[in-house]
This record gives C-alpha cells, structure tokens and sequence, in this order.
C-alpha cells in the first residue's frame, strides 16, 4: 500500500507576511519551497483565523529587517574584496611609514568613525595598525606635528646633520661666545672644522628654534652719583680753556675748584 508523503505546514502569518511584503526569502530558514511561495504570490486566499491581529507596523518592520540583512550583505561582499585586495597589492600599514600628516589625519577620521560599530581594537587590527602607533598619532595630532621630517640626514646634500645642528645651538648659547656676532660664529665653525654652514643658515636656526643668546654685560656698569667730597681739600677739580688771540698766539687759563660742599 502506497503511503502519502508528509505535507509541509505552514503558519497562515507567515503566508500573509510573505504576500504583503513580496519578498520570498523572507523567511531563508524556513527552506520555503520556490513553487510554494511563487503560489502564494499569485493566489487569493481567505483571512486565516488569528490573521486579523497582523498589524501593518510589523509588516515594515519585517521589510525593513530585511532590507538591513541585504545591505550587510553587501557590505560584507564589499570588505572580503577590500581586503583581499589589500593583501594582494600588500598595502598594509604595518612596517610602512606614511609622512603626509593629511593621509594620517584620514586614517585617524576614518578610525573614529568606525568606533561607533566597532571596538577599537578590531578597527586597528584591520588597518594593520598597532594601538601603540595609533595613540602616538593622536598625541602628534593635538600638537598639529602628524607630518614626518625625513629621518635621513642626505635627503638633499647640503641638509645639515642633527650633530651639525647640536653644534651651532652649544656656540650659540655658550657663554664664552656671547660677545660675537653670528656671522663671526659662522666663519669661527668652519675655521675651526666644526660646522660648514653660511651665516644666514646660522640666523635662520637661531630664529626657527628660538634659540637665546646669553646677554651679560662686558662692562661695568656706569655710575650714576658723581664725586662726592666729605671735607675741604679732598678733591680738586682742573679745567682747562685754550683762547686764540688776534695775533695767532694760544692763551692757557687753568681753573681749580675744590669740590668740598
């Protein structure tokens, strides 16, 4: 005796919110047959018993959920290109220096951005940035200093070296050295076989790096009471006059005051 194969049942909800949203993968984990949905789609069926409480508010939010599913979908596919793509052409930023402080300012953007969905950690980790890295940038980003300076000193071949640069800032600021000029100090390093700089490139690192010259006076300072006599006959004051007469001849007058007061 033959036997019937079983009949799959369905709940009439699911039915009527397949047929209201017109979206037949609404329901992947239900295995709905095609045909079986394609029939629900075109046919007319009676309002099943309990049917009547499917509001419409749950109707958009199953369209809606569903629209959400299929945009992270999409963006899943997106990222395993992204990043296969990334691993191919191997543009990782780990053991890669980027010196432009705008591609840096793009890269920390796009890491705040995506704190809103993701864990610090896990927004980093895709990057290929270490957490120690990214928090250096952070803290150059606040003293506005994210571009590099180039870390070789021959990048152009008279660029000074940083103990050429030491140099010139231990004679600026040495004590021994503040009485001469600048353009000495630059004729004064090069005689000496220290630093082979021009005096101009001397007064633009003074400028740049704020360096201050040590200001001590040479000389004493001038005294500002004159000579003062305490009794008479201390101190004389001499002053001498030259008078020209009519016939060529000099006349000395010599004048002595005693300062006593």
């Amino acid at each position: 005796m033959a036997t019937k194969s079983a009949r799959n049942v369905y709940d009439p909800r699911v039915r009527e919110l397949v047929r209201a949203t017109g979206d037949p993968d609404l329901f992947p984990e239900l295995n709905i047959p095609r045909s079986t949905v394609a029939g629900w789609l075109r046919g007319s069926f009676k309002p099943a018993v309990g049917t009547e409480a499917l509001l419409q508010t749950e109707v958009e939010s199953h369209a809606r959920l569903r629209k959400l599913e299929r945009q992270i979908q999409i963006l899943l596919a997106v990222m395993r290109l992204l990043l296969a793509l990334a691993r191919v052409s191997g543009c990782r930023l780990s053991g890669e220096r980027l010196p432009t402080g705008k591609a840096k300012a793009d890269i920390l953007r796009a890491v705040e951005l995506s704190r809103k969905t993701l864990p610090l950690r896990s927004a980093v980790r895709v990057l290929g940035l270490s957490l120690s890295r990214y928090h250096a940038w952070r803290r150059a980003e606040r003293a506005c200093a994210l571009t590099d300076r180039s870390s070789c000193p021959k990048t152009f071949p008279g660029q000074l070296t940083a103990r050429e640069v030491t140099t010139i800032q231990e004679m600026v600021t040495a004590h021994e050295y503040r009485h001469v000029p600048t353009t000495t100090l630059a004729m004064l390093g090069q005689r000496g076989g220290r630093v082979f700089a021009s005096a101009s490139t001397w007064a633009r690192l003074v400028r740049t790096r704020g360096w201050r010259r040590p200001r001590t006076r040479v000389y004493p300072a001038k005294p500002k009471v004159g000579l003062r006599a305490t009794a008479p006959n201390e101190y004389w004051h001499l002053d001498v006059t030259v008078i020209r007469l009519l016939d060529g001849t000099r006349l000395y007058l010599h004048a002595v005051l005693d300062s006593a007061p």
